[in-house]
């Protein structure tokens, strides 16, 4: 019988490196409780506003619940503000951004990790997926990051009344300390781009 070169056993092992590999769909419970965290973000942003605007047109009850989420401290307020509204609209935007940021773990971690969407030509298909891989994603993170921290220091300063000089200090240099780290992680993947490109030649 002549041997076919194209034809090889079945290495023993086999049956191990595909369970290791299966083992990716583990990541699937924690994507799917990602998505149940970003419900509750979208329930908490609705209240929210809503409170927002039941302060807008008198509730008293919906303006004490407000200045206590923003941590407004200082004599009572009967009224609503500049101040006020400009606090709720940040943390309103605080929630949009950390909901950004969900969606950039679950959908760009679950094609990096565990499994193609097939989104290719879909209309919807974000931009950043079509060329995102572990590196990119990880100086997406570190820019949202530093985004949300520069929503949280902004809060902070037109709040700095409520606050001691170490807490706005404290604040500061953890968001020069985000803003150094995602400097040097996209430093690196830019070193480490032109090696990926030769490894490919």
């Amino acid at each position: 019988m002549q041997h076919d070169p194209q034809h090889r056993p079945a290495s023993p092992l086999r049956p191990l490196p595909n369970l290791i590999f299966a083992s990716r769909w583990l990541q699937l419970p924690l994507y799917l409780g990602l998505i149940a965290a970003q419900a509750v973000y979208v329930v908490h942003f609705l209240l929210e506003l809503w409170y927002l605007v039941l302060a807008t047109v008198g509730g008293q009850e919906a303006l004490n619940h407000l200045t206590t989420s923003i941590g407004y401290v200082g004599a009572p307020v009967t009224a609503l503000n500049e101040t006020i509204i400009m606090l709720v609209v940040l943390a309103l935007i605080d929630v949009v951004m950390i909901s950004n940021l969900l969606i950039m773990v679950i959908v760009g971690g679950y094609e990096t990790f565990v499994s193609r969407m097939g989104l290719e030509g879909h209309r919807d298909q974000p931009e950043w997926l079509s060329h995102v891989n572990a590196s990119v994603l990880k100086v997406k993170l570190a820019t949202a990051i530093i985004g949300i921290s520069s929503i949280h220091l902004l809060k902070t300063f037109i709040n700095a009344g409520n606050y001691t000089d170490r807490v706005l200090i404290a604040q500061t240099a953890i968001h020069i300390t985000f803003l150094l780290s995602a400097m040097a992680i996209a430093y690196t993947d830019r070193l480490m781009a032109p090696a990926s490109h030769g490894d490919g030649v």
